[in-house]
């Protein structure tokens, strides 16, 4: 029996920035940047040990709260902008070596690229364990663009090319002629502590290829990296880890969707008359959605804080029961699904805003609308692409019906 490795995975997080300042403890959809590397490593099956090496007390106190080590603090001098990860890594595992402790493999998770697929760190660990000879794994993806129709302009003024490798005009031919080259992101790098120690680099001779899906490839460094970030963590284009939750996929069987209605089923906007009469915009696919998925058997309500005649109107033009005047909807919820003797594994629940957040985990999944509140977005299972009263409802149904084979 093979004895699983002792695999350490060091997330590096300076108190300094001068592009984005203290972006390691800005909140990123509502957790700071460097909670997303602790989690990568902490989710990890392959990983041992999760230390934060940093010089900032408030970056070593919130990265305790996430769960990671903080057994020392780094040098002020290992925490400039120009300092290079090798001298970093030395210190960290000089440090742990002092104390006895002693890795097989070290995973290097930078805070600036938080956007991992789940497995990736027991990807590339068993990549570099299948090959002895390899110093490291680097994560990459298919370059953007190819560097064989790349230049330099020369002193003289004339253009030379980037590369050669002995074709004639690499530059000149089809797309689909050169070689495939790749791009080297900073989700992760996984080494042999020899390799850091024992040949002064961060990756050795030797190094073998992780190759993600480019979509994942966000290097936060300006605002517009960290825009780009928060929309696709938004909108679940791919599967992320995430802080302190982890998604909960669609439940099999489903018996139950609970919806909110304001912010829903009509897009958060009021419009109200001189007499006080409120009127509300809602998506007529959405009611179209509910009666596919009631045809299915599949049973909805409308759960709301809000006590109004206009919530009533709809939902009885939709032929659904709806619960209002619910300050209270965590209990709410759960009187509903006793009443109807419903497993709250089988209940979904669609929300966009805090005052839902004690419903989600009550339920066996909870979604929200694209435009939800930023913290409700960070808790949620799913996050639909569609915004409240323009077909969030009915992306829903659609989404529902198709994972239940319908």
């Amino acid at each position: 029996m093979v004895a699983r490795p002792e695999v350490l995975a060091i997330v590096a997080a300076r108190g300094g920035s001068k592009s984005l300042p203290r972006k390691n403890l800005r909140p990123l959809a509502g957790h700071p940047l460097v909670a997303f590397s602790i989690a990568a490593g902490l989710q990890s099956r392959a990983v041992s040990r999760v230390v934060v090496s940093t010089d900032d007390e408030e970056i070593a106190e919130v990265s305790r709260k996430y769960g990671a080590e903080v057994p020392f603090l780094r040098p002020k001098a290992l925490a400039m902008d120009d300092t290079l990860d090798l001298p970093v890594f030395q210190h960290a595992l000089g440090s742990l070596a002092a104390d006895g402790y002693k890795p097989d493999i070290v995973v290097q998770l930078r805070p600036t690229s938080p956007l991992r697929p789940p497995d990736c760190i027991e990807q590339a660990v068993e990549i570099l364990i299948g090959r002895e000879e390899a110093d490291s794994v680097r994560a990459v993806i298919p370059s953007g663009q190819n560097p064989y129709k790349m230049w330099r302009i020369k002193d003289d003024g004339r253009l030379t090319p980037l590369l050669g490798d002995g074709k004639m005009e690499a530059y000149n031919m089809p797309r689909q002629k050169l070689p495939s080259t790749f791009w080297q992101t900073g989700h992760l790098d996984v080494i042999r502590p020899r390799t850091i120690l024992e040949k002064g680099s961060m990756s050795g001779e030797v190094i073998l290829p992780l190759v993600l899906d480019p979509r994942y490839s966000v290097d936060i460094d300006t605002q517009r990296d960290w825009e780009r970030a928060e929309w696709i963590l938004m909108r679940s284009e791919v599967p992320v880890v995430r802080p302190g939750h982890t998604p909960r996929p669609l439940p099999d069987q489903v018996e139950l969707v609970v919806l909110d209605f304001d912010g829903v089923m009509t897009d958060n906007r009021v419009w109200v008359d001189s007499d006080g009469r409120e009127a509300v915009a809602a998506d007529r696919g959405d009611g179209l959605g509910i009666a596919r998925l009631l045809a299915r058997g599949i049973d909805v309500v409308v759960l709301s804080t809000e006590t109004n005649p206009v919530v009533s109107a709809r939902c009885r033009k939709l032929g659904v029961p709806v619960f209002q005047g619910t300050a209270d909807k965590g209990s709410a919820l759960r009187e509903i699904l006793t009443d109807r003797s419903v497993d709250p594994s089988r209940a979904i629940f669609l929300g966009n805003d805090l005052n839902d957040l004690p419903c989600f985990p009550i339920v066996g999944c909870a979604l929200v609308v694209a435009d939800s509140h930023p913290e409700v977005m960070s808790q949620a299972d799913l996050i639909l692409n569609r915004t409240g009263g323009h077909g969030a409802v009915r992306e829903l149904s659609d989404l529902l019906l198709s994972n239940l084979g319908y």
